[in-house]
């Protein structure tokens, strides 16, 4: 069928298809357009990014030469990389724990339970936080009731990763099982029914059955993650750290925060935004061909 036959038979298909490819070009993609030349130009308040001061790669070298990218990128990678160790494989193990359960009802009922600290904004997860891990909170209670020395959980820098990593956990492991449970549901039941009559327990047909079922969601879920090491929950941070953690807390986009909005420094803001965003691609299609080398599944 010519364009011309499928335009005038399909037409109301494609005034929707124009609709949504003119909101992705005017929302995202020329958004994006300005975020890179506002990278290479010197954008101040009462000037628009046309009319702003092209200075190339002015913005990049202040970044890279700051005295305090170092120290943030460093936190920022620590943070990063012990996000994706610790949040990675434990919607994994919920997952398969939920698929197990023999009772429909009380499977439900788990999965509710897990779900609901995904709907909690920061705000309220930082509230909880506090109510247990501050100063004078539920937890240092206990420790003075047994003879211990309270301890001040929130301040501490050597603690504070531990509580953001933490929080991260508790509020998006139960979400995070929705694509692995997705994934098991579409396992052949045959293939445990084989297992069992062949004497598989059921740690054993997690292991030959589950996990390699679930091998394409894992590598894609890895994929994404490792595309998203740079970018901590900004507003996560932003609300859990303070003065006494500064050291270990303050990460790239606190610091695109501090220097590119309350300091008006917007170019510099974009070109830092631009680097990670290299980065993150980078990483992505890496991350996609080691993929695909080691077990012949990628996203693409």
């Amino acid at each position: 069928m010519s364009f011309k036959k499928a335009l005038q038979r399909y037409w109301v298909l494609y005034i929707i298809l124009f609709v949504i490819m003119a909101y992705y070009c005017l929302f995202h993609y020329y958004t994006i357009y300005l975020g890179v030349m506002m990278a290479f130009k010197n954008v101040k308040l009462g000037f628009t990014i046309a009319e702003a001061e092209w200075v190339g790669i002015a913005n990049f070298k202040k970044v890279i030469t700051s005295s305090e990218i170092l120290a943030t990128v460093t936190n920022t990678l620590r943070m990063s990389v012990a996000r994706l160790v610790w949040t990675f494989w434990p919607p994994i193990v919920l997952a398969i724990m939920l698929f197990d359960l023999t009772s429909a009802a009380y499977k439900r009922i788990c999965q509710t339970l897990v779900y609901i600290p995904h709907f909690f904004s920061w705000v309220v997860v930082y509230g909880i936080v506090y109510g247990i891990f501050s100063s004078t909170g539920f937890m240092n209670v206990l420790l003075g009731k047994i003879g211990v020395q309270p301890v001040n959980f929130l301040q501490d820098p050597g603690k504070f990763i531990t509580m953001i990593v933490g929080s991260q956990i508790w509020k998006g492991v139960g979400w995070g099982t929705i694509l692995y449970f997705a994934a098991m549901t579409n396992v052949n039941p045959e293939l445990y029914e084989a297992c069992k009559i062949d004497g598989a327990g059921p740690m054993r047909r997690t292991w030959v059955v589950t996990l390699p079922e679930m091998l394409p969601v894992v590598s894609f879920s890895l994929i994404m993650a490792l595309a998203s090491i740079l970018n901590n929950d900004f507003e996560q941070v932003l609300l859990f750290y303070n003065p006494s953690v500064y050291s270990v807390g303050d990460i790239i986009d606190t610091w695109v925060y501090r220097v590119g909005l309350l300091n008006y420094q917007y170019s510099v803001g974009s070109a830092v935004g631009l680097m990670k965003a290299i980065i993150s691609m980078v990483l992505v299609i890496s991350a996609n061909y080691v993929s695909r080398r080691l077990s012949g599944r990628g996203m693409w």
